[in-house]
């Protein structure tokens, strides 16, 4: 096939005219809508062959059925009292009045100054301003889109979830339905189609296309250029040995680069549900090369990515062949049986179980525990809560049950929903409307690179935590025991990101008063990863100390100090008031077999 045809130049970024709207070539356009035929053939056929063939059982229908009897209850606040639906109608009419007094005035004297605006990266272009129709286009969405947020923030007698999960569909379908996301309503979208003659639109439907088949007939969003990557070459490249290996976890040891290292190994209790190589991205971001450098003998725990053999793998099964595997692996290389141990979000999660489990159990090896944006209360959890309640829970097991375990790109397209306006739309006009591949991120290629997770870990993690909150309440329970983190009393490090919108820094900090022991709450500035993956070097963001966590985090915060950079040097001046012991750095596979070189054979499994 012949490939997209193109002979005009980039779009302008001044304002433009009449002219940049008008098709230049029409042969050349009618060629290329040929093109555009046959790619979309293509992907419909990506779409539609798993179903054909079985492969995929489509469960749009739980989440739209959910959808839609959220804003049924909200609807029925608003038309319950017609004088409350009238004032609603009068407002947002009066909106639309408003943005078309505004247009009419712009017909008039295009050069009359433009209203102050509150700045939104979607309407950067000077025609959102300058053009009469596209700005009313513009004004008559935000003016529906505050709307209809205020429906929901005014609707009295909703209970608390019900009105988060209207908050939260709103703000998805606000996203959507913006006339960015459009050609025809979207001035640099429409004037790249002309002045392309369409050939974005064909690489854009080409793109399309590879992305459903690349997710075995589920979209999965390129957010990268992942051919700009390969893992153990250019990512997650910190020298080390896998030096264990269980059905769910490979045991890896760092080489060390110091001739003395502290007594106490470190044991990182990553997240399943993404890959462990966030804290190894490259030798400029790696918390584990920072750390081996540091002087840390470092062992990482990387979760198997599960398939259809590990359905019935749930906490109990992660903790005996994860995390108590990891110690027992920590203490036949070194001969240590004291530990310090991170938990990164649900790894974290996991561990702070696994902690309660061993007070009970009188597993005495981990002496601190570092927690990384980790909730151990779930009161607060954030827009995840969105997607948990028995109906949704319930929905989501009947999907499991068939494969065994949830496909990586459900929980990928979950998170992403959390910051569509940053990790879906941009793409997808970037991708499929303007026919450009994004840039290579090793971040974003990671946040693409997703897991796979066990129906049974997967049941228990929602239903104990975000569902009943059992940790919190002191009802949990794995292997026959009922859990109290009150009965954790080794020292903690409790870390906090200030923007998180997956463990908010409210959340940790009331988690922070479950335990039994000393905990030091510290706030890092910035998000869930960026917080947390901040190098020293890099010199950004900052972060708050203050001590104990009492109060309300209001306060915790107006009393605390705060110091630039990042907070890593202060965790290992942390670590290292704990117990500053040294010994001489250890030799990989001295007292372990070694299975292969790092980063492993489980994180290059890819879904």
């Amino acid at each position: 096939m012949a490939g997209p045809k193109t002979s005009q130049d980039a779009p302008k970024t001044q304002a433009a005219g009449i002219e940049d709207y008008l098709v230049k070539n029409p042969e050349e356009f009618a060629a290329n809508v040929s093109h555009m035929m046959e790619e979309a053939g293509k992907v419909a056929a990506a779409w539609s062959g798993p179903r054909e063939a079985g492969e995929v059982r489509d469960t749009v229908a739980e989440p739209m059925a959910d959808m839609v009897k959220t804003f049924s209850r909200l609807t029925e606040y608003w038309l319950s009292d017609p004088s409350r639906a009238l004032e609603a109608q009068t407002r947002l009419y009066s909106g639309y009045m408003e943005a078309w007094t505004r247009s009419m005035a712009k017909l008039a004297d295009p050069d009359a100054p433009l209203p102050a605006e509150a700045p939104d990266k979607r309407f950067q272009d000077p025609d959102w301003g300058r053009n009469a129709f596209f700005d009313f286009l513009k004004q008559t969405y935000l003016v529906t889109s505050r709307w209809a947020n205020d429906l929901v923030e005014h609707a009295d007698g909703l209970d608390e979830h019900t009105r988060h999960k209207a908050q939260f569909y709103v703000k998805q379908i606000s996203h959507a339905i913006s006339p960015s996301n459009f050609i025809l309503t979207n001035p640099e979208l429409f004037r790249e189609t002309v002045s392309s003659n369409g050939a974005n639109l064909v690489r854009g439907l080409k793109m399309l296309a590879e992305d459903i088949q690349a997710g075995k007939g589920d979209l999965k969003l390129r957010q990268s250029d992942a051919s700009r990557f390969e893992i153990g070459k250019n990512i997650a490249t910190t020298p080390g040995k896998v030096v264990a290996r269980t059905e769910v976890a490979e045991i890896i040891q760092y080489e060390p680069t110091t001739k003395e290292v502290l007594k106490r190994p470190l044991l990182i209790c990553p997240p399943w549900i993404n890959k462990f190589y966030i804290l190894d991205l490259n030798p400029e971001k790696s918390f584990i090369r920072w750390a081996v450098e540091k002087g840390h003998t470092v062992f990482v725990i990387s979760w198997v990515n599960p398939d259809e053999r590990h359905a019935r793998a749930g906490w109990e099964e992660y903790i005996r062949d994860g995390i108590k595997f990891g110690l027992d692996t920590v203490e036949k290389a070194t001969g240590e049986k004291q530990v310090n141990a991170i938990g990164y979000c649900v790894g974290g999660t996991l561990l702070a179980a696994a902690l309660a489990l061993f007070a009970k159990e009188g597993e005495k090896r981990i002496a601190t525990t570092t927690f990384f944006t980790t909730q151990v209360d779930f009161a607060h959890a954030g827009d995840l809560k969105v997607f948990v309640d028995e109906e949704q829970i319930s929905a989501l097991e009947r999907a499991m049950e068939t494969r065994g375990y949830l496909d990586g790109t459900k929980m990928a397209t979950a998170f992403n929903m959390l910051r569509a306006g940053d990790l879906i739309w941009p793409y997808v006009i970037n991708n499929y409307m303007r026919g450009k591949a994004p840039m290579p991120f090793d971040l974003l290629y990671w946040n693409s690179d997703s897991t796979r997770m066990s129906a049974a870990n997967h049941s228990y993690y929602l239903r104990n935590c975000y569902l009943e909150n059992n940790l919190a309440r002191g009802k949990m329970k794995l292997a026959g025991k009922t859990l109290s983190l009150k009965n954790v009393k080794i020292p903690i490090y409790n870390l906090a990101t200030k923007e998180d919108h997956i463990a908010p820094a409210k959340s940790v900090f009331v988690g922070s008063g479950l335990f039994g022991g000393p905990v030091d709450y510290v706030l890092a500035g910035s998000g869930h990863i960026a917080g947390v993956v901040n190098p020293p070097a890099a010199g950004k963001y900052q972060f708050w100390t203050g001590g104990a966590p009492k109060g309300t985090l209001e306060d915790w915060i107006g009393k605390a100090n705060e110091t630039s950079g990042s907070w890593w040097p202060h965790w290992d001046t942390w670590i290292r008031t704990q117990d500053s012991k040294t010994a001489k750095a250890r030799k990989i596979g001295k007292n372990t077999e070694v299975l292969g070189d790092a980063p492993g054979d489980y994180v290059r499994v890819r879904v």
